[in-house]
């Protein structure tokens, strides 16, 4: 988190003040919007359907991505750690992947979920014993909670809305409400590593269809019926009775 002590303590600042406003933000998030998204990867737009960020891929082989601003400019570019036992992505300042520049680390809460729990630590919380942030996904992944720590305090709303459709012409797409004073370029980097922890994956490649945390998936197959337990995605192991 960047130290400004002009700042209190209410403010989340990770990524720029230039992303925190006195005011409410409402953003809306999709992919598939022609001409801006890259394959299953999303774009940020404003409540006007203006482009503010997209995530771009670093080639077909290549598991790292980058979030650019609307003028292409690197904001934060992320990575999975493979071999985990928690699937786990680190996010990185600008185009940089060295540890000096690591600004935070997103991982499973749990090792079995059945629902979608993430917490953020910022590099400097290298114990990793208490969060951040967390991120709690429910209504089969139709609304996300970002939560201050392990607190009740909400500081970002997300909910699917077909509605956005009419504004940027795009699939799957969400409304986002960001608190007064919360980066909300800091809560599309969450949301975008949300994307790849729900998002089937091959075995590691990144580009249009790869990209997960590594670790383990398990199908469990009984008779006509599949359980998956999405854990991570270097291996799948399935177990058939």
């Amino acid at each position: 988190m960047e130290s400004n002590p002009t700042l209190p303590n209410s403010y989340v600042v990770v990524i720029s003040p230039q992303y925190c406003t006195p005011y409410q933000v409402d953003l809306y998030i999709a992919k598939r919007v022609k001409k801006i998204t890259e394959g299953r990867h999303l774009g940020a737009f404003d409540i006007n359907g203006n482009n503010i960020f997209k995530v771009k891929t670093n080639g077909f082989f290549s598991s790292r991505l980058t979030i650019v601003d609307a003028a292409g400019i690197p904001i934060v570019s992320l990575k999975p750690v493979f071999f985990s036992v928690l699937g786990r992505w680190k996010v990185y300042r600008g185009d940089s992947s060295d540890s000096k520049d690591l600004l935070f680390t997103v991982r499973e809460s749990k090792f079995f979920q059945l629902k979608t729990n993430l917490d953020v630590f910022f590099a400097s919380n290298t114990a990793e014993d208490v969060c951040d942030f967390k991120i709690k996904q429910r209504d089969r992944k139709k609304t996300c909670f970002i939560y201050r720590g392990n607190s009740d305090n909400i500081i970002v709303e997300i909910h699917k809305n077909k509605a956005v459709r009419d504004k940027v012409r795009g699939m799957d797409t969400y409304s986002v409400t960001v608190n007064t004073n919360v980066d909300y370029a800091f809560v599309i980097d969450m949301r975008v590593v949300l994307n790849e922890f729900n998002t089937p994956k091959n075995t590691g490649g990144g580009g249009v269809d790869g990209g997960g945390a590594a670790g383990v998936d398990v199908v469990v197959v009984a008779d006509d019926m599949e359980f998956v337990w999405m854990l991570n995605s270097s291996v799948m192991i399935c177990i058939y009775f």
